[in-house]
């Protein structure tokens, strides 16, 4: 064992599993990543056991006691504010209105810091890029559209009530083929994620096939559902099908739109687009789609610079952190703020 070491944790709880990250008083990653259960439905004592089972693998995989372990950073996947959840998401009952964080303490004998999985997100994409020190926005489209900002110095903006950076809702100027504004799941219509999402996906899948231009594509053959025809969207995308391309065309177009409003407000100097599209062959034509969308609605000077000319004001970037994201933020959290 390594003696008089301190390490800090950083816990991803999500619906499925829980994935867990150690990095030492440096901020060096210490072992591997583990993954273990999260068990989220059957109650937050529950998973908090498979918490503890995590970071009993973490320290046996760095070769330390878990007393060494000093602090941890814990994200959730629902909105919460100082430690306490106040939306189910899918999570089971127990979860809202509890002091997640100052329980999960208690029983541990350690400080904790707890925010969202899309604010954990953006910390670990900060964290992986060692040189940067100016501020970062993650926009992350999956199921739905999240996001994070970073500020400079590695401090996440989560707002009073932990719901900065909601912006898969906010509105954006498209409309449907019957000029009728599209439903998102949040209750309001015309929000960006009803058009930049897997659940988009499906919706514009559905509408594009009833059309008789499409009657022939092998996705009308198919007597699979809905759900499963959007997620083969990205392997027809990646062998250049049209019908794909162009709703994938369409949605990085509208992102990039999106993100020319929300560099309006923050002025971030980099994007981070996050998200399973990070990990296909045509992620380089996703991201021109992207800039095309961001040139269309931009102001000048916040795609090259007014001092200088050659130099770009705003920069993209793919993330690089896949699934241990979440868990790598929360880890350099907790060295950044318990040490």
């Amino acid at each position: 064992m390594k003696p008089n070491l301190t390490y800090f944790a950083g816990l991803d709880i999500g619906g499925t599993t829980v994935k867990a990250v150690l990095v030492d008083a440096h901020g060096q990653q210490a072992g591997t990543l583990v993954e273990v259960r999260s068990l989220v439905r059957g109650g937050y004592a529950t998973t908090f056991g498979q918490l503890e089972l995590a970071l009993e693998q973490l320290a046996a995989g760095a070769c330390i006691e878990r007393q060494a372990i000093a602090g941890i950073g814990l994200d959730v996947p629902a909105p919460s504010s100082d430690g306490v959840i106040w939306g189910r998401a899918n999570l089971g009952d127990d979860w809202v209105g509890t002091d997640i964080r100052g329980l999960l303490s208690a029983r541990l004998g350690i400080p904790v810091f707890m925010t969202n999985d899309g604010n954990a997100a953006a910390l670990g994409e900060y964290a992986l890029r060692k040189d940067h020190t100016s501020s970062l926005m993650l926009v992350a489209p999956g199921t739905g559209l999240g996001g994070g900002l970073v500020l400079p110095g590695g401090r996440c903006y989560e707002g009073v009530n932990g719901l900065a950076l909601e912006v898969g809702h906010v509105s954006v100027p498209f409309r449907e083929d019957d000029d009728s504004l599209p439903s998102c799941s949040c209750g309001l219509t015309g929000c960006a994620e009803a058009w930049v999402s897997l659940v988009a996906l499906r919706r514009r899948l559905g509408l594009e096939l009833a059309k008789p231009q499409w009657a022939a594509h092998p996705l009308n053959q198919s007597a699979a559902c809905i759900e499963e025809k959007a997620y083969q969207l990205r392997d027809f995308a990646q062998q250049g099908d049209a019908l794909a391309v162009s709703l994938f065309q369409r949605q990085g177009f509208i992102l990039g739109y999106l993100i020319a409003d929300l560099v309006r407000v923050f002025d971030p100097g980099l994007v981070v687009i996050g998200g399973g599209l990070a990990e296909t062959s045509f992620r380089n034509l996703y991201m021109t789609w992207i800039e095309a969308g961001f040139a269309k609605r931009a102001w000048p000077v916040y795609r090259f610079s007014p001092l200088d000319p050659d130099q770009v004001s705003t920069r993209f970037e793919w993330a690089s952190g896949g699934d241990a994201a979440a868990a790598i933020g929360m880890a350099y959290t907790a060295c950044e703020l318990f040490q």
